[in-house]
């Protein structure tokens, strides 16, 4: 099957060409997508762009595990007794339902106009998608297991660590890939919008200003790129440590 992910970046970049050449958009403001690859090839080996990826991914990747360092343990607390869950339901799904946008201002009065104010909302709606998540996998695990290791006089204790634990992993999986690209959504957006000097964000809103519009497009495609690779690293993970679930 591997063999047929190359029909979508092909058929993308077919569609972006067409595009271009029928000028469908002022070919100024859409170049087409072999100038704006060859300056991606040109930023990376002149190592302009190499800098702001580094500083975006540190950003991103903190901003996660801390979302995962709170959100996983508090996903299998909140997933353990559903009364307890449904007691916080509307406060988790009213802000994972309220745009990360919104939130921005009340970040940056807490934190102020630094890397804390965006690893923080970054790391507040990820951790909301991972509580989800979790949280939903453990309430639904499968109910003749669970009765079938009360039977033989399991403990709570036992049955949350060997059924519960284990048959939430797949729903987890799902709201970890989902908040690590949340993650990257939220950075690039606040690296353009809130002060700072570094990062795709950064160098995208800065492109955009002084009309270097094939270095913009460059760093965006650049941007796709590190989202595609990171989905991928988790979904890689997931088949490595969760091939159990589908046998």
């Amino acid at each position: 099957m591997r063999k047929y992910t190359i029909i979508g970046p092909i058929l993308l970049i077919l569609i972006w060409d067409v595009a271009s050449q029928l000028q469908l958009v002022d070919k100024f403001f859409l170049p087409d997508p072999f100038t704006v690859i060859k300056k991606l090839v040109e930023l990376i080996g002149s190592g302009a762009i190499l800098g702001d990826l580094i500083f975006t991914l540190e950003r991103v990747v903190l901003s996660f595990f801390i979302a995962l360092a709170i959100g996983l343990p508090l996903g299998l607390f909140l997933g353990g007794s559903e009364k307890i869950y449904r007691s916080v339901e509307f406060i988790i799904d009213f802000f994972r339902s309220t745009p990360a946008t919104a939130l921005f201002p009340l970040f940056l009065l807490v934190f102020g106009i630094t890397d804390k104010s965006k690893i923080a909302v970054a790391a507040f709606a990820a951790m909301l998608i991972i509580i989800f998540n979790t949280a939903y996998g453990v309430m639904h695990a499968k109910k003749s297991r669970i009765l079938a290791a009360q039977i033989m006089g399991a403990t709570k204790v036992q049955i949350f660590r060997w059924i519960l634990f284990w048959e939430s992993l797949p729903q987890t999986f799902i709201g970890l890939r989902s908040a690590i690209s949340l993650s990257l959504v939220i950075i690039v957006v606040t690296e353009m919008f809130i002060g700072t000097t570094s990062g795709l964000g950064r160098k995208i809103i800065d492109s955009q200003i002084t009309y270097e519009i094939p270095a913009m497009y460059a760093t965006i495609l650049m941007t796709g790129i590190v989202g595609y690779l990171l989905n991928l690293l988790f979904l890689e993970a997931e088949k490595r440590f969760l091939h159990w679930c589908r046998e």
